[in-house]
Parts: C-alpha cells; structure tokens; sequence
C-alpha cells in the first residue's frame, strides 16, 4: 500500500511516499479502503512536533477519513467488506489502507459522498461538542465564530445556525465572508477592518455576544473576550494564528464569564457514546441537506505538498481533502 509518511519533524515539506505492508486485521479491527482522507490545520503542527499530539516517527498525517470496509479483523461483528464508512483516526489517514478500532467507525448513508464525509468527524464532532456540550448553546442566542472561513469555523457557523443560534462570522476577507453567509451566517465581520470588541456591541445592541468560538487567538482574543454579554462563554478551540493569548482575568468577573476549552479528541476517547450521537447527527444533516460540509480542495497525494501549502498559506475555505490512492 501507499503511505505519506513524516519521518522527521521539519514540516510538510519533509513527507514522503512510501510503498509498506498492507495492515493485517488485529482483534477488533477493521481494514478500510481509505477513499478520501482530510487534512486540518493541526496537520502542519503535528509535523513539526508543535501539537498536543505528538506519535512516534515515523506516521502519516490526516486523523479523518472514509472508505470502504476490506476486512474485518476476530471478534468484530456488524461490519462487512464494501460498507461505506467513515472514521476518527487522530492521525494516520494517509494512507491507502488502514486498519481501525471497529468502535471508531461510522456507518455512511449513501447520500454522502467520500469526501465530504472525510471532513466531517473533527470539524462537525468539535462544533457540536463545543456549542452545545460545554458552551451550552441555547436557540436565539448571538454567537461569534473566529476564524470562520476555515473548516473548523464553517462547521461552527453551520452548527450553531442549525441549533437556532444568530450566527456572527468573523474572516479576514470579503470572499471568505460570502462562503460564510452562504453556510447561513447572519452577520459577517472582517477581522482587518475596525474594532472587533466595537463591531460586535455594535451588532447586538450594546448588549454583547452569548458565546465566542474561537479557531484563531491571538490578537482577536481579547477584543472579542471584551465583546461578550453577562454571562457570555469563551470556546477555546485552537490557535490557527500561531499565537496562544493571554485574556486578563478581571475581564471574567466583571462580565460573570467562563473560558471554556474545547479538546474534542480527548472527549471523545473519554465518551465514544457522545462522538456516535453527534457523528449519527451530523451525517443525517448532511444527508438531508441541512448541513453542507464545504470542500475547498482535493489533491492526489502525489499533490500533498499543494494541499499542504493551502493550509499554510491560510488560503483553505472549508476542507482540503487528499484522494486519488
């Protein structure tokens, strides 16, 4: 089988393809034809060994992907070689085959597509652990999403719109905001003009946001950590620009407000019966129609130091997705 391999912690320029053994199914796995296999900004860190995350060299990147069932390994049942799937690896996915924990897949409905299922267990799962399990997202509430335009805050404006929240999106340019209007934001901001803790009082009468999610830090943290209402909930989701803020902790007590973070991986392993609630969720929505996971780009892994580069760049609307073993 083909694998993109990072052998050494310099970055996506360092990757290799290398031919290896197929896997062989252990107790409880499961072999997949990996079909389409998403990258996410946390890609670019964990090649330089700047993740919370941090395997053993040499491994492939990609913790998402879907496919097809090949084999299945003792002691699984419900699985049968050519059922569609989809799966929450951590890191891993690139790679042609890969051999997976049964419990980690997830049974695709034949109106989802392999690629846009493969961006939907980190961006989605996190989104739906975020808005509605820690921020406790309640419908008519005002949330801003930093770092919109990206896969993970498209999937948050998505969310957070389907749970009958008002949506701001805040992305740093005029066609980023128009793919974030076009996944149902009701309000959109550009990062680079005026003042964002100005902008959003502005939006809500004076009154403040209810909940920031936030893909970014650094220098917006603040401005929008002013923005909240009374009571208003601070989602820590990532650091996109690179920069981990630091808030002033007065700005808690005289808005009565809490910083939550937002550590998806870590809660699903802790509860796989929440990542298959939200996973069935998520997948049916597409399916219906009511979410609709956007792809920037597909790249044959030939192509991965293109798809890597739109990350880097900050250029990816939505997901990058490698494809074309």
């Amino acid at each position: 089988m083909k694998a993109l391999l990072c052998k050494s912690l310099d970055g996506p320029g360092s990757l290799v393809i290398e031919e290896l053994p197929d896997p062989v199914a252990g107790v409880g796995d499961v072999i997949v034809n990996v079909r389409a296999a998403a990258l996410n900004f946390f890609d670019t860190l964990i090649t330089r060994g700047n993740y919370q995350t941090k395997p053993e060299l040499p491994f492939s990147p990609c913790g998402e992907i879907a496919g097809e069932v090949a084999a299945v390994g003792p002691g699984v049942s419900g699985w049968q070689p050519g059922q569609r799937v989809m799966a929450y690896l951590g890191f891993g996915g690139a790679r042609s085959r890969v051999a997976v924990p049964a419990e980690r897949l997830i049974a695709l409905p034949d109106a989802v597509g392999f690629e846009a299922a493969s961006g939907v267990p980190i961006t989605y799962g996190t989104a739906l652990h975020g808005l509605r399990e820690r921020g406790g997202l309640r419908a008519g509430e005002t949330v801003a999403v930093l770092g919109a335009a990206g896969g993970a805050g498209l999937a948050a404006v998505e969310i957070a719109k389907l749970l009958g929240a008002r949506v701001i999106a805040v992305a740093s340019n005029a066609e980023k905001l128009a793919v974030c209007r076009a996944h149902g934001a009701d309000e959109t901001v550009s990062s680079e003009k005026g003042d964002l803790k100005e902008v959003l009082r502005a939006l809500t009468a004076g009154n403040g946001v209810d909940v920031v999610y936030d893909c970014v830090g650094g220098a917006m943290a603040e401005p929008a950590f002013r923005a909240l209402a009374w009571k208003g909930r601070y989602l820590v989701v990532g650091f996109a620009s690179g920069d981990i803020p630091k808030v002033p902790f007065n700005l808690f007590l005289l808005k009565g407000a809490a910083a939550i973070g937002v550590f998806w991986g870590e809660a699903m392993r802790r509860n796989p019966a929440e990542y298959r609630a939200d996973m069935a969720f998520a997948l049916e929505a597409v399916a219906q129609g009511r979410l609709k996971p956007h792809v920037h780009a597909t790249h044959a892994v030939a192509q991965f130091a293109d798809a890597f580069g739109q990350l880097e760049r900050r250029e990816a609307i939505g997901k990058v997705v490698l494809t074309g073993w």
